[in-house]
């Protein structure tokens, strides 16, 4: 759980990266970054005789599976998660492993061999969060240092004693930490959307607020588009088949489009049945969540493992709902930003804090905010929606089978999409002045669970299915 008055941008909880865990993989990836600086602001780069890396709890359990080891190499290199071209990954990972050499920040080779600089500590935690990661940083002159950093979730890095996690120190026109101060906002005559953009002026200027959703939700539609016409098994071992692929041939009549815009169209002219619909958005969030298992590019939403339920309903929102619009995407983001951000300080989004409630059922209870507003739902509507979402996955456990984000996250994406279209319907039926559950319970209720949770339901592949589906996964 978060300090108060944390201020967090719609930036921070909508991050471009690539899959296939924000915790484990572009987490890391950002610590490795955050190491270079700290590297910089010592010593020159070329000083530097060797790196040592070592992962703690979670992230040395799972941590090959999520490729946590190739995250902190491309960090270390200096390469950008957000524009660094993906199908390159597997290729530059390669040359280190064969030559044993690593260009650090791109222009200085270390010896490097990820096998003994790269230490899975699978028996041991640092304090303040599972996700724990050290570098230590060897000289030419013999001296030493050493940099800890903490991987909370959501691509949220923190830098050990550091008290300002998301490193934004800025004065907002709406304070929110709670549903219900971001309510007593609302009853000034603004919509919840309205609020969240008073407060992003406080970083840059709307016009670019604006520009950058856009380009998120082009990342994320992208990202829909290319899992929905890629075939094959996804990388890992599990020798699971790409759904996606199969499910989009089959609705369209193996009929194929060769721009996003002519496959929309063809998905609008099916028609509007419940069954029609239902595998449509279950085909959506499979197409994300298969392209995030592949080291594909995605959003976090709010975090990577759940990358699939916001894009899912939001393109359900334009195909079904008539909701394409620019303004009505925009809304849309707005409005699931904040409601994972009061997640994000009463609670967590780290799984392996608080097990996949605090990834699907977030991203369920995000999306199913937003869809309401979208819909014309009132804002108390809107935070009944989160509520109805977020209660019907509280105590869900994180428990994927090899470590990998596959089974059974994939699927989950499709039951959180699904269930945040549900609790938006239900909201928009009903009168919350007269709820019993508020939002703000539901958040305490899901804190107080993961801190009651086994520790082997949080992203250890210690529990669950990850321990009762036998596997022989090839060495990585």
């Amino acid at each position: 759980m978060q300090t108060a008055r944390e201020a967090i941008s719609v930036f921070d909880m909508f991050k471009i990266g690539i899959g296939p865990s924000s915790s484990h993989t572009l987490g890391p990836w950002k610590a490795a970054l955050a190491c270079l600086d700290a590297i910089q602001q010592k010593v020159y780069v070329s000083d530097v005789q060797d790196v040592q890396v070592y992962l703690y709890g979670s992230l040395a359990k799972t941590g090959k599976g999520h490729g946590t080891d190739i995250a902190v190499m491309m960090g270390l290199m200096g390469a950008d998660p957000v524009h660094f071209p993906v199908e390159s990954v597997a290729a530059v990972i390669q040359k280190v492993k064969d030559s044993s050499k690593l260009p650090l920040q791109g222009t200085h080779p270390i010896n490097f061999d990820p096998a003994t600089h790269i230490q899975f500590l699978v028996n041991e935690t640092l304090p303040f969060h599972p996700n724990g990661m050290s570098f230590l940083i060897t000289l030419d002159n013999g001296e030493t240092f050493s940099e800890t950093y903490y991987s909370i979730g959501g691509g949220f890095v923190v830098k050990e004693g550091d008290q300002h996690p998301s490193g934004k120190k800025v004065e907002l026109p709406f304070a929110i930490d709670t549903a219900e101060d971001l309510l007593q906002h609302c009853m000034k005559g603004m919509a919840i959307h309205e609020v969240v953009m008073e407060n992003e002026a406080a970083w840059r200027p709307e016009a670019a607020t604006r520009a950058n959703l856009l380009r998120i939700w082009q990342v994320m539609q992208e990202c829909i588009y290319k899992g929905c016409h890629t075939k094959g098994e996804l990388p890992g071992g599990l020798k699971v088949n790409r759904r996606a692929f199969a499910l989009n041939k089959k609705l369209l009549n193996d009929a194929t489009y060769t721009n996003k815009e002519g496959w929309i169209k063809a998905i609008r002219r099916g028609g509007n049945e419940f069954q029609y619909i239902v595998d449509w958005v279950s085909c959506f969030a499979l197409a994300v969540n298969e392209e995030n298992a592949s080291f594909g590019r995605v959003v976090t939403a709010p975090t990577n493992g759940s990358a699939g339920v916001i894009p899912a309903v939001l393109q359900y929102f334009i195909c079904f709902c008539n909701g394409q619009s620019d303004e009505q995407i925009i809304r849309f983001l707005l409005t699931a930003s904040e409601i994972g951000s009061i997640f994000k300080k009463g609670a967590t989004i780290s799984a392996a804090m608080g097990g996949c409630q605090a990834e699907i059922g977030v991203s369920s209870a995000m999306a199913a905010a937003a869809l309401t507003e979208s819909m014309g739902g009132t804002q108390r509507q809107a935070l009944m929606a989160a509520e109805i979402a977020m209660e019907h996955h509280l105590g869900l456990t994180c428990d994927p089978i090899g470590g990998l984000v596959q089974i059974p996250c994939i699927e989950r994406n499709t039951m959180g999409a699904i269930k945040a279209i549900t609790a938006s319907q239900l909201a928009l039926q009903s009168a919350p002045d007269f709820a019993i559950v508020s939002l703000d319970k539901v958040i305490k209720t899901m804190w107080d669970t993961a801190l009651d949770m086994s520790s082997k339901y949080k992203e250890t592949a210690d529990g669950g299915l990850a321990i009762h589906i036998p596997i022989s996964l090839p060495e990585c």
